[in-house]
């Protein structure tokens, strides 16, 4: 398990992080920018059209990470700012099994630092700290339709969520999104199944 790298040099965050155990796709991410290591560019979908990408999706499957342990029934909702087409808001929420089935909850924002490469989005949970979300594969689909399911990760290889519109997803396609990870150098030993049962 990756350690958080400001845990020495900014204790006050770092409490606030470990408070606050619903870090979905995108909350997670913030403290991963810094720490892409060794590992080689992230190969990323050629282009996202943000309208299709919004609204709410499901948690599949995840590596496991700290800030999710004991969550199940986890979304996240994204809605396009009116203002900024480029800037999106975040809400991931999740029900913690070992509190009495108590829903976490935890706002943010995501942008696009550079447009001609719109899969590559930077999110925001905790000022001034900003990490990667990035757009792995989506549903094929083409038209005005909502994306059915995304492979989401970041360059360290040590984040990755299996996301759908819908609680489930069939396995066939879970599976072909699980070779895509493996082709780009992610480890699955550990990936776990997230239940939606809510």
């Amino acid at each position: 398990m990756a350690r958080n790298p400001f845990a020495h040099i900014f204790p006050v965050v770092r409490s606030r992080i470990m408070m606050l155990p619903l870090l979905a796709p995108t909350a997670m991410l913030l403290v991963l920018s810094a720490c892409g290591g060794d590992h080689p560019p992230l190969e990323v979908v050629d282009d996202v059209e943000l309208h299709r990408y919004t609204g709410t999706w499901f948690e599949i499957e995840r590596l496991p990470n700290n800030f999710e342990e004991n969550l199940k029934c986890v979304t996240a909702t994204y809605t396009l700012n009116e203002n900024d087409r480029s800037k999106i808001t975040v809400r991931n929420r999740g029900i913690n099994t070992k509190k009495d089935g108590k829903q976490e909850d935890i706002k943010g924002k995501a942008r696009i630092p550079n447009p001609d490469e719109p899969a590559k989005l930077k999110v925001t949970f905790f000022w001034p700290f900003a990490g990667d979300y990035q757009i792995m594969a989506l549903d094929p689909a083409s038209g005005e339709a909502p994306y059915r399911y995304a492979l989401v990760g970041e360059p360290s290889r040590e984040y990755l969520w299996i996301l759908s519109r819908n609680p489930d997803l069939a396995p066939s396609i879970v599976d072909s999104l699980k070779a895509i990870a493996r082709e780009r150098g992610y480890d699955l030993s550990s990936m776990q199944a997230v239940e939606q049962d809510c």
